[in-house]
């Protein structure tokens, strides 16, 4: 990463060592790293004591605050590098001229739908942006001629008398402007950001409820505990090692899949009882080969391992895992594990998750919480962490206690396959096949765990590209399968609670109110009300509500508490793909069935690095010098595409329309001296400049 960024990335050490050695031989500071080290001394063979003691103490401070000095002054020496470094970013980016416009209007028929209905968004964007500018322009030059009022201050007697005395063709222009504001735009504008502030306060308070169910599951200690538990593989007492069925789909995903392979390989359950399905989709010859080979190699070792490759790639994930349940072995196993392809689950993960199986025939699911190897990795994965802690902490441990029911997390599961046939099987008509299944099998009367001390490994998106496309793959997917699930919901035999659960808070609230008000009052409803001050928006609206949420948010991943200012704008920044993709999944637009694989960086854990330089024979490979020259031909041919298709940092121009729209919002507010509302306003649109600039994750260089 530029150096600009390594601040965002992993923690290093805070500050250099120092060891201070004062002028008087009979004793000696030490000042240990860390930014609050005053009382971090080591202090030998000090025997006086009094006023003595006192001189030294306040010499010590002196040191201290010195020291300190000196540390603050390196931290502004850095500024200006960091400064330069941004600038460097933004010129390069600019000069580069590669916008996600461009990158979207690529392929065949479906991506040019899909790049029109993206145009349309962006096209209102840009008319907003235009409309914002002119009446900035116009309100700047009436307040130099003395329209000095602000919302409270309007009098329509005092307009009308205005454009009576006929004072000048601009003062009759802009009274005309404010009888329009007061008469036509305030009154439906400040309905619609009522509106909006009524879903802000039920979806806050939805979250709030959520907090509850937390604690109270911490300080009761509330935990799903197996009916039987882990006991020795060799002597099999008591034991529970019913068949199971692991699979992992994936789709040319050379840079995970040996982590994925080789982390299933060394689950620690009897080998007669479980089967391995590697499902491989790619289209790619080359990594096809590799993938193959790589579990050629775990069946030389012993494992029982199957590789799969669909000639007929329809479905994607969904397809993938219908034709793997499709084959005639599968009917001997009662359980399947599902692990996409970056995930690692640990040695011991069939052991802590099947026993909740035994004697509790009305479980169909025991879901494990992610955990992330480059959770540290840049700004970018930072915010994402805060976002998936409460996920997993909050929302799927509160639900799986109280409701027994939450969407399926796609990867990391255990499915009993009894589940999976009476909901029937995998559908392929969303893009969120797995909340799909989880949905028809409780609407089929099963229960669920989210086992909250269970982890599994993975990767966070490093760009916000990727980012950017799997967020809208989980917000639109969401809504199709609300509309195609809803008339099921109605009929189905479960209970009034369970049917209002589902219908209002998960799907409703969760997934399409939040985005809206989210996108609706934050980035149009707030400026709009700059430039019509007679509507308005409360201070505690704009700033405290979403400050406690942010608070809320991220109580989870304490360690992430520095990044809450950050993590509560880009929350805003985010609602403009969100938006843009519920809407496409409510109304069916073409991009509401895009389905882009995420991109992975094949970053291992420190368990992974010591098991490989453990066991460096196992990158050798038995290959006939045929093979090995078809290899690398394919090999250099790949390479030749992939360096047409070099990864490069784009302009997002939504965000940045946007940006300038909040900018031009934000200094509009300064003449009406709305302080909390400039502020907002001016950062939001920082937040937004940096985004549409790609400045906040991977940085390609």
């Amino acid at each position: 990463m530029a150096p600009l960024f390594k601040w965002l990335g992993k923690e290093s050490h805070r500050g250099t060592p120092v060891v201070v050695k004062m002028e008087n031989p009979k004793w000696s500071m030490v000042e240990l790293e860390g930014p609050c080290d005053e009382e971090d001394f080591v202090i030998g063979n000090n025997t006086s004591r009094g006023d003595k003691g006192r001189g030294k103490n306040a010499k010590q401070l002196t040191w201290v605050l010195l020291l300190k000095a000196h540390r603050a002054a390196g931290c502004l020496a850095s500024v200006a590098p960091a400064l330069f470094g941004l600038a460097s970013a933004v010129k390069r980016r600019v000069a580069s001229g590669r916008t996600d416009v461009e990158n979207d209007g690529v392929g065949g028929g479906r991506e040019k739908e899909n790049h029109t209905v993206k145009a349309r968004f962006y096209s209102f964007i840009k008319g907003f942006l235009l409309f914002s500018v002119v009446l900035l322009c116009f309100e700047v030059a009436a307040y130099f001629k003395g329209w000095h009022f602000g919302a409270h201050g309007l009098k329509l007697e005092y307009l009308w008398g205005a454009s009576f005395g006929m004072r000048g063709v601009f003062d009759w222009l802009y009274s005309r402007w404010v009888l329009i504001r007061v008469e036509y735009l305030a009154p439906p504008l400040q309905f619609l950001a009522n509106v909006c502030i009524v879903l802000f306060i039920v979806q806050s308070l939805d979250r709030l409820v959520l907090c509850l169910g937390c604690f109270w599951i911490w300080f009761k200690k509330i935990k799903p505990v197996p009916k039987v538990g882990d006991v020795d593989l060799e002597s099999g007492e008591k034991g529970f090692f019913p068949m199971v069925l692991v699979q992992i789909p994936m789709c040319n995903e050379r840079e995970v899949y040996k982590q994925s392979i080789a982390a299933v390989c060394n689950l620690d359950w009897p080998k007669s009882n479980l089967l391995i399905q590697v499902l491989d989709d790619s289209d790619d010859i080359t990594t096809q080969s590799m993938i193959n080979e790589e579990v050629q190699k775990w069946q030389n070792q012993g494992a029982n391992i199957v590789y799969r490759h669909r000639v007929i790639r329809e479905g994607y994930k969904a397809g993938n895992l219908k034709s793997a349940m499709n084959c005639s072995y599968v009917k001997d196993y009662e359980f399947v594990a599902i692990f996409d392809a970056d995930f690692q689950p640990t040695p011991d993960f069939l052991k802590r998750t099947v026993p909740h199986f035994k004697d509790n025939d009305e479980l169909g699911l025991v879901q494990a919480r992610w955990s992330f190897v480059n959770k540290d990795e840049n700004l970018l994965t930072r915010l994402q962490n805060i976002n998936l802690a409460f996920h997993f902490e909050v929302e799927q441990q509160v639900n799986g206690v109280f409701i027994n029911f939450f969407g399926f997390n796609g990867t990391a599961g255990v499915w009993r396959l009894k589940t999976l046939e009476e909901a029937g099987g995998w559908l392929e008509r969303t893009t969120v096949e797995d909340m799909d299944i989880a949905v028809r099998a409780h609407l089929h009367g099963w229960k669920f765990i989210f086992l909250n001390d269970v982890e599994c490994q993975c990767e966070l998106p490093e760009s916000y590209e990727a980012y950017r496309k799997q967020q809208h793959r989980w917000h639109s997917g969401p809504m199709q399968l609300f509309r195609l699930c809803l008339p099921d919901i109605i009929r189905s035999k479960i209970s009034i609670w369970k049917k209002f659960n589902m219908i209002f808070l998960f799907f409703l609230l969760r997934k399409l109110i939040l985005p809206f008000y989210s996108f609706t009052l934050f980035c149009i409803i707030l400026p709009m009300t700059m430039f019509v001050p007679e509507a308005e928006l409360p201070a505690w609206v704009v700033c405290y509500i979403p400050a406690t949420m942010s608070f809320l948010n991220i109580l989870p991943a304490p360690k992430s508490f520095p990044f809450i200012v950050p993590y509560l704008l880009f929350e805003n920044t985010m609602s403009v793909t969100k938006f843009n993709a519920m809407i496409s999944g409510l109304f069916q637009l073409g991009s509401a069935y895009e389905w882009v694989v995420t991109k992975k960086s094949g970053r291992s854990s420190e368990g992974d690095l010591v098991s490989l330089i453990e066991k460096p024979k196992q990158h050798q490979r038995k290959s006939s010098a045929p093979n090995l020259d078809e290899l690398k031909e394919e090999i250099q041919l790949q390479e030749k595409k992939a360096a047409s298709k070099k990864k490069h940092n784009r302009i997002y121009m939504k965000e940045l329309s946007l940006a300038f729209l909040l900018l031009t919002a934000s200094a509009r507010s300064l003449l009406s001296a709305q302080g909390i509302h400039f502020y907002f306003l001016l950062f939001q649109g920082i937040s937004f400049l940096l985004v549409g600039l790609d400045l906040i994750g991977e940085q390609v260089e």
